[in-house]
């Protein structure tokens, strides 16, 4: 195994295929993670090195080999290397990837990802949508999730063109935009919450060169489906649905507009079989609910390190001649009267947030190590429909002031920031039930707005204005310029609705910008400082209490 450690662009294309051809299993590792992530990650996957960068060798934990590919020594070498692929062998059960997800345990798991399992996949997305040479595929998602295997892999295998977007660019829709039709991209991938506030961008609607989108990682809501149908007349949609466990996706639909209340995730992919159980392992009729089971080529080898676990998610399969496995995939459904399957949530406390496959227990597990935490609870709230939050609750061991600040920087150490809780609630005590159990229903919303606009108030106009912004797509009274963005609530998509609402008003800002820098008085005065055009009545020195007319600003 060989782990890759590189921003999205040509080197990690190359390296993915290098690996790949000298027989390895690859291993993504995001660079934005925390180092905490990393070291923990590398530690259990205990990969023979790390493929890297110099701009990036700092984020390689100093205990593990590494080879940085743009190094002048390793560039020296490679130069005297054949160009010829190396003679190996390879079957059909040896892993081609390794992807970590998170685990209700406290601990992330590596699933191993056999070359039968991702082949069959790609073959029926062939069979199925047909790329030709004509057709431009965008890679846009993270290679830390399984979306992006098919991303890289399916154009270059068909030798159609392969459009990288630039790092971060995945965040920003109308860099997007821009991108699919100035690359004439056919062929693109979107999780629906993106799906949607892609569909918010102006320029959404002139990306008519599109041929196929597809949806998966979280449910597709039917108004979000009908609306895309409606922009863009003519562009088929179709809604996919799959573990990491089983190959990137195991069924899949195409959407049709006004059809039902529910999309469905449709039917299974080749050599594939989908079973709706009950408790007892029997088929239940069709419409009764029951628990989605998996079998055929593309499960997963398992979870490298953790046999235990594996034997507990991939289990004999008493419908299977050859004493085969199914994967028990927590996922609740139904089959419709048109034989396609229906998804209705989760068996356990698994959620997908904007996408993103988080188990709580493993925040959970994060927030109760800081120093100061007695007892914690990490839950899912839905303040709004679709806006899905993680919230810690804690009670203290010891002084609480500055404690829910201290506990998300903690956590930002260890978890990706989509894992990190976007409000931490203080308690004397968690709420139980007469039975002894955490009482959900008990527990407070989280205030977001507390705290907000109690800093200085802004200094110049650029100041004012980026306050405006973010009190206005957050929902506060007012924000401070020191105010954090996410730690008022804040989150990706919200992210993106930022930088919409500043476009529209004059100011150009990108969204990897506000990562960051996620407050105004960093985005007004971070590096690579932006200009601004000032209207004549405006002064850097004094903001006027009114909304500025026109200001703008560009990288």
């Amino acid at each position: 195994m060989v782990a890759v450690l590189m921003e999205r662009g040509v080197e990690l294309v190359v390296s993915l295929l290098a690996v790949l051809k000298a027989g390895g299993a690859y291993l993504p590792v995001d660079p934005e993670y925390p180092a905490g992530r990393i070291e923990a990650v590398l530690a259990d996957a205990a990969p023979v090195c790390v493929l890297s960068t110099t701009a990036l060798e700092a984020s390689v934990p100093d205990d593990v080999a590494r080879v940085l590919v743009d190094h002048p020594l390793v560039v020296s070498e490679l130069a005297g290397l054949s160009v010829q692929a190396p003679v190996v062998e390879v079957l059909p059960a040896h892993p081609a990837y390794v992807i970590f997800t998170s685990g209700s345990t406290g601990r992330p798991k590596g699933v191993a990802v056999p070359h039968a399992g991702i082949v069959n996949r790609l073959a029926w997305m062939q069979e199925e949508y047909g790329l030709s040479v004509a057709d431009r595929v965008l890679q846009k998602t993270p290679f830390g999730f399984d979306v992006s295997v098919w991303e890289f892999f399916w154009p270059l295998v068909q030798g159609a063109a392969l459009v990288v977007a630039r790092p971060g660019g995945h965040r920003d829709t109308s860099y997007l935009a821009e991108l699919i039709q100035r690359q004439n991209i056919t062929v693109t991938h979107f999780v629906p919450s993106m799906l949607e506030a892609f569909l918010s961008e102006p320029a959404a609607a002139d990306c008519t060169g599109l041929r196929a989108v597809f949806c998966s990682g979280e449910a597709l809501a039917a108004p979000l489906r009908d609306r895309f149908l409606e922009l863009l007349d003519g562009v088929p949609l179709f809604n996919l649905y799959g573990p990491t466990e089983a190959s990137v996706d195991v069924t899949a639909a195409r959407c049709t507009a006004g059809d039902g209340a529910v999309v469905p995730i449709g039917g299974p992919v080749a050599n594939t079989r989908v079973y709706v159980l009950d408790g007892s392992l029997s088929p239940v009729p069709v419409g009764v609910e029951g628990e989605l089971y998996l079998a055929g080529v593309q499960l997963a080898r398992g979870y490298v390190g953790r046999a235990g676990l594996t034997a507990e998610r991939f289990v004999a399969s008493p419908f299977e001649a050859d004493g085969g496995r199914m994967y028990r995939t927590g996922d609740r459904v139904r089959w419709n009267a048109d034989g396609q399957l229906v998804y209705l949530g989760r068996a356990d406390d698994q959620v997908k947030i904007r996408g993103f496959r988080i188990e709580p227990g493993e925040v959970q597990s994060v927030v109760a190590g800081h120093a100061q935490v007695a007892q914690a609870a990490v839950v899912v709230r839905e303040g709004a429909p679709g806006d899905k939050r993680l919230v810690a609750y804690v009670v203290a061991d010891g002084d609480t002031a500055e404690l829910a600040s201290s506990v998300r920087e903690f956590v930002a150490g260890w978890l990706p920031a989509y894992m990190v809780p976007s409000a931490v609630v203080v308690l004397d005590a968690l709420p139980v039930t007469v039975n002894g159990k955490l009482d959900r229903k008990a527990l407070p919303a989280p205030e977001y707005a507390a705290g907000a606009g109690a800093g200085r108030a802004p200094a110049t106009v650029q100041e004012e204005v980026l306050c405006q912004a973010f009190a206005q797509v957050l929902g506060l009274e007012s924000v401070g310029v020191e105010d954090d963005f996410f730690a008022l609530g804040g989150h990706s998509l919200l992210a993106v609705s930022l930088v919409e609402y500043l476009r529209v008003r004059g100011v150009s800002v990108a969204v990897r910008a506000l990562f960051e820098t996620p407050t105004p008085a960093g985005l007004a005065e971070g590096p690579g400082k932006p200009r601004w055009w000032y209207p004549r009545t405006s002064s850097p020195r004094a903001p006027s209490r009114s909304r500025p007319r026109c200001c703008r600003w560009w990288n």
